[in-house]
This record gives C-alpha cells, sequence and structure tokens, in this order.
C-alpha cells in the first residue's frame, strides 16, 4: 500500500515514514511515483503491437513487436502469442490468455508514413515449389516461381490463351532446357500482376511446344520486386 503505513513495535504503533511536514519535495514526488509504478498493469509488458501479415489453412505469418514468423495452429510465435485457428479470412489468436480474431493487416509504423509497399506471402508447396496465382495483361493465370529460370516463360498453348501474338511481335530465339535446346521467341509483356504487387514491361520467352507445362515467374519477375525465402514462407514485395 503507499501512503503513510503503520507498523506494530513491541505493541507501540510507530510511523514507517516520516510525517509530511517532514517531507522534502523531491522526498514526496519520489513516493508518488513509486506508488504510480506499483499501479501499472502486468499488461503493460506484453506484446505491444501484434500482426496478422500472412495467412494460410491452419497456419499464419505473425508480426509481433518487428519479429515475423509462420506460426501453424497449436504454436506460439513470439512474444508467446499462440495461433488457436487460421483461414483465408483471419486468424484465432491467444495474447496474454484472451482469444481475439485478427485480421490480415498491412505492416506500417507511426510518424512519418512512407509510401506503402505491396506484399504477398506465398507457403511452400508440394515438392518444395512455391505456386501463386496471378495474371498477365488481366489474365489469369498460375504460375510456378522459379529462381533458376532467367525470365518469364511460357509455353504456346499458353501464351495463345492469353492473347499473346508471339510469332508476329516476338524476336525468334534459341534457349537451353533441361530437354535440350529449344525454340522459341522474346516478347514483352505490359503487366505482370500476383496478389496486389503489379510489374510493368516484364521480359518473357514462349517456348515452342508443351513446355514448360506450368507458367514459370523467373527473374525478369523477381529482379523487379525484393524477395526473400524463411521459414517455408517467400515474401514478396514492391519495389517504390
Amino acid at each position: 500500500m503507499c501512503g503513510r503505513s503503520r507498523q506494530r513495535v513491541a505493541g507501540l504503533a510507530e510511523d514507517r515514514f516520516p510525517a509530511d511536514h517532514e517531507m522534502t519535495p523531491m522526498r514526496r514526488a519520489n513516493l508518488l511515483l513509486a506508488c504510480l509504478l506499483s499501479l501499472l498493469p502486468a499488461a503493460a509488458h506484453s506484446a505491444s503491437s501484434v500482426q496478422v501479415v500472412g495467412l494460410f489453412p491452419n497456419a499464419a505469418v505473425l508480426n509481433v513487436d518487428g519479429q515475423r514468423k509462420l506460426v501453424r495452429a497449436g504454436q506460439r510465435g513470439p512474444g508467446g502469442v499462440e495461433v488457436v485457428s487460421a483461414d483465408a479470412h483471419g486468424a484465432l489468436l491467444r495474447v496474454d490468455g484472451i482469444e481475439r480474431r485478427y485480421e490480415l493487416s498491412r505492416e506500417y509504423s507511426g510518424g512519418y508514413t512512407a509510401p506503402s509497399r505491396s506484399q504477398l506471402s506465398v507457403a511452400r508447396g508440394n515438392g518444395g515449389h512455391y505456386w501463386v496465382a496471378g495474371a498477365i495483361d488481366g489474365q489469369p493465370l498460375q504460375f510456378l516461381v522459379d529462381t533458376g529460370a532467367t525470365s518469364v516463360a511460357l509455353n504456346e498453348n499458353q501464351a495463345r490463351r492469353l492473347g499473346i501474338d508471339y510469332r508476329v511481335a516476338g524476336r525468334p530465339m534459341l534457349v537451353n532446357t533441361a530437354s535440350g535446346t529449344a525454340k522459341a521467341w522474346s516478347v514483352r509483356l505490359n503487366r505482370i500482376k500476383v496478389g496486389a504487387i503489379e510489374v510493368l514491361g516484364v521480359e518473357a520467352v514462349v517456348l515452342q511446344g508443351d513446355a514448360p507445362s506450368d507458367a514459370l515467374l523467373g527473374m525478369s519477375f523477381l529482379n523487379r520486386v525484393s524477395w526473400r525465402e524463411e521459414q517455408g514462407v517467400l515474401m514478396l514485395e514492391s519495389k517504390l
């Protein structure tokens, strides 16, 4: 208890602290500060910033006071924050013993607000590969992220479906593939978009035949964004 307290010694009551008129202003201020500090709730020591910056089935990417980690349901992440459940719409987190639902949020800091960067988190799929839904010139397409491919790569059927006139607008060339040398056409795509990240004027190649079976999101796109792999999650972020 703060303020004046009394203590019994051999049946006599005596003051533990000097009388108020004997206290100096500095002494009184120190006692008041000690009282205020003792009343601060324990929650003040808990995580001050909890954000969900990526969502996957039964897993979420948490950012707790700047520490980012993929946490699966039933596990704890930075600051002891536990993921109870997660789906495409949000995550149920247990923070300091209290359950609360969090929606996907953008990361930001107080004070000066810099121009926002679009972000995308992609969980590693079967075979250790990263698949991402995107679009070329507004036409939807599923990409396989391939850091070993020098450029975005499509087969002829994919290019025709997307309306790319590669034989007229493209430049004929030969490329080396896992199956050997193949005929291809170098083209320039107006725009590629994955999530909220859009890159304009992307170099690509259209290969003759049915290979590659999956559209490859290669380095001609990845070099135009910031990206990193962390604990089974590929983080993509637009450049300003």
